[in-house]
């Protein structure tokens, strides 16, 4: 999270800008809490461009909650479609397979970087109530360059890459966002939907916490909501306006990860195996050519002040997250250190 963020929480921790409790404490029904509310939307939806046939709700959960409700919701036809493309796609899928039929329309292929089919070639969906992407892939650091061409709604997962981009969100369904990544501390989710989808989800007989068309019609208050995480992200979205808004948070990210990839590109004892068209800006997964160096090369860059190297344990490695918070100093430091060991252990 940026430092001016988290500072000003700390701040406010024990008393809510003179009105005697901390967010912690206030009750969501409060005027106080409600002018949060309102004001975070109200910048999230300027950030974005959030057209007005859809609405913003803010929900529980995380994103692993929405691989179930999305089906619970949205499914009117039977069955649903995913793009195979890594981690976290696979296991949104697995979480639908039992609730519905799924149709896997495609997936990422080696010749030989990994890289992601052009939509057109994808398998005919027609059928489906929508079709799930997961627009960038944390573990495997690849991303959509570019939005699908479908003719269903396009629902997808933007964890982690939301607000690190413009976003056409006219060209989506359902964007769907845990707040740990771009947004703020873990415990809350965004999601941004068409309106006319609302109207699949009345149309299920669900529990309302777990409807979107009821948490709209409570302004995602049917019951108490994480007011400290909501409070954090709409810090967070002042943040980015103050910035310049997306365009300049994107061409931040684009400079940052072009260096990173530059270095790694650079030396034959790193390894990436994404396609450039495909490669993440947010999380950049890299290999040691001789993997024996691994612990040495994490080693020596905790005793350097660098953290959270270590790549995901399903495919070891290593992986550098650019999120937006991240300074330019960092990546500065970071790419000295790959120079320094490549030339040390070349």
């Amino acid at each position: 999270m940026p430092e001016s963020v988290l500072k000003t929480l700390q701040n406010d921790l024990l008393d809510y800008r003179g009105c005697g409790v901390s967010v912690l404490e206030m009750s969501h029904r409060s005027s106080e809490f409600a002018q949060i509310a309102e004001k975070a939307e109200q910048n999230l939806r300027t950030l974005l461009s959030v057209p007005d046939e859809y609405s913003v709700l803010f929900m529980q959960g995380g994103a692993s909650a929405q691989f179930a409700l999305c089906v619970h919701n949205l499914d009117v036809k039977g069955s649903v479609a995913y793009a195979n493309t890594g981690y976290w796609s696979k296991k949104a899928m697995n979480v639908a397979q039992p609730l519905t039929r799924v149709k896997e329309v495609t997936q990422c292929i080696s010749d030989p970087l990994q890289r992601i089919p052009d939509s057109h070639s994808w398998v005919d969906a027609d059928t489906a109530s929508f079709i799930h992407i997961t627009d960038n892939e944390t573990i495997d650091g690849i991303v959509f360059k570019k939005v699908p061409e479908v003719s269903v709604p396009l629902v997808v997962d933007m964890s982690s890459s939301i607000l690190s981009q413009p976003v056409d969100i006219s060209r989506y369904g359902l964007i769907y966002a845990g707040a740990q990544k771009n947004i703020g501390p873990a415990g809350i989710t965004v999601l941004i939907i068409r309106n006319d989808l609302l109207e699949r989800s009345a149309a299920n007989s669900l529990p309302p916490v777990f409807s979107y068309w009821a948490t709209a019609a409570a302004d995602s208050m049917l019951n108490t909501p994480p007011t400290f995480a909501w409070y954090a992200a709409g810090l967070v979205f002042e943040w980015l306006l103050e910035r310049g808004g997306l365009a300049a948070v994107a061409a931040q990210n684009e400079q940052q990860a072009q260096r990173l990839y530059s270095v790694i590109d650079e030396h034959e004892m790193f390894i990436n195996t994404v396609h450039p068209e495909n490669r993440s800006r947010m999380n950049i997964p890299f290999a040691l050519s001789d993997d024996t160096l691994t612990q040495r090369f994490l080693a020596n860059a905790k005793q350097q002040g660098f953290i959270g190297l270590k790549g995901h344990k399903s495919i070891g490695g290593l992986r550098a997250s650019l999120y937006n918070a991240v300074p330019d100093e960092s990546v500065d430091a970071l790419v000295s250190y790959l120079n320094g060991f490549a030339r040390e252990h070349a």
